[in-house]
């Protein structure tokens, strides 16, 4: 167990003991009433999707779940919210990877993934897809990578603004592949999306979702997705290390958390039904729809993953210097 699951768990424990004679008896009657899930991300996007899919399998045993958005601050206003509500059980965060990134992008935050918020389950992981407008004369990484290296500075990539994984994705592949290609943030997927079907900007890292339609349609071109493994939706496409570049991996991560102190019967039962609705039929349909891949697990590997996946941007974000106010 490495330092910063060992303060995770510590913290957890500490928590758990000071509040254990208040909560034991109201452990036993969760839930008595709604539940909260917030969503700190704006209505629609795969947060959301997400989010929406889980609370309703959650009903049937948990009764009514509420998904509240909370958008704003990349994913910290609601992640803040969660973290300084009552550790009851009735107001859960359901977070994609900006969970792990903000804490080395962000120069100021009022809370710690860490220290303020215990993990339930990560439930599903989605790859994003590189892709190309038609006009740029590359038909696969190797080609991009040829041409952007031909060109430093001189070839664009969208993002969905600073801080978000289409960013992230595109500073991790321009420094694995040795090449310099110029940012343009975007506010939002819309208009990103709209400048690149256009043709105003070359490149962008995508979700699937989002981009398959045009890839379909051929107003866009796909060269590979950012997971290891091929997309079941574009099975023909090779994955950014098949192309050559070793190692590189990131996908959109979605899970579950909940504020530090929540008393552990209660994360259980929220990781049990959660692992419940993953194994249901309807549940990895759904999710093979948006290129995910359901994650049944356990707390305790969650927690390993956003310690991960934490660490392996904050050396990006470090060795580039990317802060977000």
């Amino acid at each position: 167990m490495n330092a910063r699951n060992q303060r995770r768990y510590l913290v957890a424990a500490l928590a758990a003991c000071a509040m254990v004679s208040a909560t034991s008896a109201d452990a036993q009657t969760w839930p008595a009433r709604p539940i909260r899930m917030i969503v700190p991300f704006a209505t629609g996007g795969g947060t959301d999707i997400q989010a929406r899919l889980f609370s309703a399998k959650l009903q049937p045993t948990l009764g009514t779940v509420i998904v509240d958005n909370r958008p704003g601050g990349g994913g910290n206003i609601g992640a803040e919210l969660v973290a300084k509500a009552p550790p009851d059980g009735y107001t859960v965060l359901f977070q994609s990877a900006s969970l792990a990134v903000n804490q080395t992008l962000y120069r100021k935050l009022n809370y710690s993934a860490v220290r303020d918020l215990a993990p339930v389950l990560l439930v599903s992981s989605t790859p994003l897809v590189l892709v190309v407008h038609p006009s740029v004369p590359a038909k696969s990484v190797k080609d991009l990578v040829t041409l952007a290296k031909a060109n430093p500075d001189k070839l664009n990539y969208a993002s969905t603004s600073s801080g978000t994984t289409s960013h992230l994705s595109a500073e991790l592949f321009k420094t694995m592949t040795g090449t310099r290609i110029t940012h343009i943030p975007y506010k939002g997927s819309g208009p990103a999306m709209g400048d690149l079907i256009g043709g105003h900007i070359p490149m962008m890292f995508v979700p699937i979702p989002a981009a398959i339609g045009n890839v379909q349609a051929g107003s866009l071109r796909a060269l590979a997705v950012t997971s290891p493994k091929r997309s079941s939706l574009l099975p023909d496409l090779p994955s950014v290390q098949e192309a050559g570049v070793a190692g590189f991996d990131v996908a959109l991560r979605y899970g579950l958390a909940v504020p530090v102190g929540t008393p552990q019967p209660i994360i259980e039962r929220l990781n049990k039904e959660l692992n419940a609705a993953l194994a249901s039929e309807d549940v990895k349909k759904r999710l093979a729809t948006e290129g995910a891949d359901a994650l049944p697990g356990t707390p305790e590997a969650y927690a390993v993953d956003i310690d991960r996946e934490e660490t392996k941007w904050s050396v990006l974000v470090h060795k580039l210097n990317l802060k977000v106010e």
